[in-house]
């Protein structure tokens, strides 16, 4: 909408409090050009613009009444347009008007040229609508959009986006850190592949699940697949074995055009010397996890238990996964799901080492020891009792799912019993079962507890500092109003900022990097008209002087009288400003407020009141330390005096309503 609202308790005139974007791109003046002028729009006037018409605005404003009319106004360019113009009075709680509304619709289009030679129309015209009834169809039309338009901007304040800013972009351009002609695009062949490109990544992750893959499915056919019954079940996972030997040796070509990094931190693009670091490293051990035992099955040809035992070798590829858990130790849930992996995988590996135990036991000719064996016992229980040593027994399925819940009660505790070790060999195994569970309780559950207190660490400390703030607030007695008030502040500033102190956290970097950073956070104030002509190195000692704040709903930023010791910026929220409880300007996204004077040795007193009306996110440079930057850089200082005036969008100094 365009629309203005104007103050109707002034003094001297009725200035203009607020102006919508709309009705800033529909006449060319700036925001700040518009806010504290009259609201009888003299601005806008122009050769065919009727003087009458203006005497009716003034007299209706005077009257505090209702009026509606056509106009011809000019925008700042110089262009005419008509308009029509409505004129509604606020009134408050109390009945007092405080406010007038000036809504703004271009009819140009509708009406067409107007003719400035006959001014008889035109006086007959303004003659028409000065006879209008209040209660006629066009001024209710008309209290009804600017109702509309009330309720709206009560609601949320119009937030713009000031297109019309102009800056240097080149300030804001990432500067490079070394020399064009070193930072120039490196000549490599198109078959070498990144190793930190994203194919690579994901490549990686389908090695590891292939990985665990081989873990788990190489100690089990070795420890189970011993009998002819299973020999079916490993020719059952042929298929996926085959599948996983050809990413192996698909992997091993990759390895053979991915680039590395050197010792001395450059990447290295070459493929000789790619081809020479890979044989160097793990070429030897990819290759043998890589060899196709698995094509026996194809060809029928007899698969022994060595040939299994081979197959154990693959395992080597697992000290990859230490480069990853060293690459990903700062993700706390991978780092967490690997750790658990491994620790399943090891249990894993000794329920097969159990199932070989307990079936030695059963194959030994020793009478006192193959019929007390664990094995032999689970046969009976389940009423499948082993026949001459080696005939008839339980089920693979059930001796692998006992042997599994035997280790893992004996990682993670004493065991339950039911599943017991009796021969001295099943005795020693679970005595090393249990001191490897207390190994693996201090590594991997030591870490899962760190960190899941990492994980939780920022909450901890929000739930610290709130305990804090409500015992200062018990130990002093302060009033429920006051706080309300800190808790109010405390909670929006944390969700704002997460409890990270940006100050603090940059302190220890370097003063280049610092300004940088401080650039980046601050590009918003930093993009005003005020600073475009300002050079690089003046926007970065400027970036290092900007602080940000906060402010609640019903909070004064500053008050009447207050020495004013910086300049605000509006990030995000609305503002009001007041003098004497009545409203001289109401500020939004983007809006700049403080002073137009900077001089060390003179002290700023403030005009008005500075009220949120929301939650405000705000940036304030200090007038002292913009005064410190001015001294560096004079010959922008001059500028910047002669320019600030034009760029706040209400000037707080005192004496400055005068001027």
């Amino acid at each position: 909408s365009n629309f203005i609202l104007a103050n109707a308790q002034g003094r001297c005139g009725f200035p203009i409090v607020y102006c919508s974007d709309g009705f800033c791109d529909l006449t060319g003046f700036a925001r700040t050009e518009v806010m504290q002028k009259n609201c009888s729009c003299r601005f806008l006037c122009g050769a065919e613009t009727s003087e009458p018409i203006l005497q009716s605005i003034e007299k209706a404003l005077d009257s505090r009444q209702e009026y509606q009319t056509e106009v011809c106004f000019y925008k700042k360019g110089g262009a005419a347009f008509w308009c029509l113009l409505d004129i509604m009075p606020i009134k408050n709680e109390k009945g007092e008007v405080v406010l007038f509304l000036f809504s703004f619709k271009d009819i140009t289009e509708s009406r067409g040229r107007s003719y400035p030679g006959d001014k008889k129309e035109e006086k007959q015209r303004n003659e028409k609508q000065r006879s209008k009834k209040p209660g006629n169809s066009h001024l209710r039309a008309a209290r009804r959009q600017g109702r509309t338009m009330l309720h709206q901007f009560s609601n949320q304040f119009v937030r713009r986006d000031r297109g019309e800013m102009k800056i240097n972009r080149n300030v804001f351009e990432n500067k490079p850190s070394i020399p064009e002609y070193k930072v120039a695009s490196v000549q490599k062949s198109r078959f070498i592949l990144l190793h930190y490109s994203i194919f690579k990544a994901l490549w990686d992750w389908l090695i590891l699940l292939a990985t665990f893959y081989v873990a788990i499915t190489v100690p089990y056919n070795v420890c189970f697949t011993g009998t002819e019954d299973s020999l079916s079940a490993a020719r059952s996972t042929i298929v996926s074995d085959i599948a996983v030997e050809m990413l192996f040796i698909l992997d091993i070509i990759l390895n053979f055009r991915t680039t590395y990094v050197s010792q001395s931190g450059q990447v290295v693009y070459d493929p000789r010397s790619i081809c020479i670091h890979y044989v160097a490293t793990w070429f030897f051990v990819d290759l043998i996890a890589a060899l196709p035992f698995d094509l026996l099955y194809i060809f029928n040809v007899t698969v022994t238990s060595l040939v299994h035992l081979l197959k154990t070798v693959r395992l080597l590829r697992l000290l990859r996964l230490l480069q990853k858990l060293d690459r990903y130790s700062q993700y706390s849930a991978m780092v967490l799901t690997l750790l658990m992996s491994m620790f399943a995988l090891l249990a894993h590996w000794m329920a097969c080492i159990w199932y070989v135990i307990g079936r030695k036991e059963l194959e030994s000719n020793d009478p006192r020891t193959w019929d007390i064996g664990w094995l032999h016992e689970l046969g009976k229980r389940l009423e499948a009792p082993y026949i001459n040593n080696s005939v008839g027994g339980p089920s693979i399925r059930s001796a692998y799912i006992a042997s599994l819940y035997f280790t893992l009660s004996s990682l993670t505790s004493v065991g339950f019993g039911n599943v017991c070790a009796n021969t001295d060999t099943e005795k020693i195994f679970s005595i090393c079962t249990m001191l490897i569970g207390a190994l693996m309780h201090a590594v991997v559950f030591g870490n899962v507890t760190a960190i899941i207190q990492r994980m939780y660490s920022r909450r901890s400390l929000y739930h610290t500092r709130m305990k804090d703030l409500k015992d200062f607030i018990r130990v002093h007695h302060l009033p429920q109003q006051l706080k309300q008030r800190m808790l109010e502040y405390f909670q929006t500033t944390w969700s704002v900022n997460n409890g990270i102190d940006a100050n603090e956290l940059l302190h220890d970097f370097p003063d280049e990097l610092r300004a940088d950073v401080a650039m980046h956070l601050n590009k918003d104030i930093l993009q005003l008209p005020i600073f475009e002509t300002a050079s690089r190195g003046c926007l970065r000692s400027l970036s290092l002087h900007i602080k940000t704040s906060f402010c609640a709903p019903g909070e004064y930023l500053l008050r009447q009288g207050d020495a004013l010791q910086a300049n605000y910026f509006v990030c995000s929220g609305s503002l009001e400003v007041l003098k004497d409880n009545v409203v001289l300007a109401i500020l939004g996204k983007g809006d700049l407020i403080g002073a137009d004077l900077c001089r060390t040795d003179q002290v700023i007193k403030t005009n008005a009141d500075v009220k949120a009306l929301t939650y405000c996110d705000l940036q304030h440079i200090g007038l002292r330390g913009l005064c410190e930057v001015l001294q560096l850089y004079p010959e922008y200082a001059s500028k910047f005096t002669a320019d600030i005036h034009q760029d706040l969008t209400f000037n707080l100094r005192e004496g400055s309503e005068m001027e």
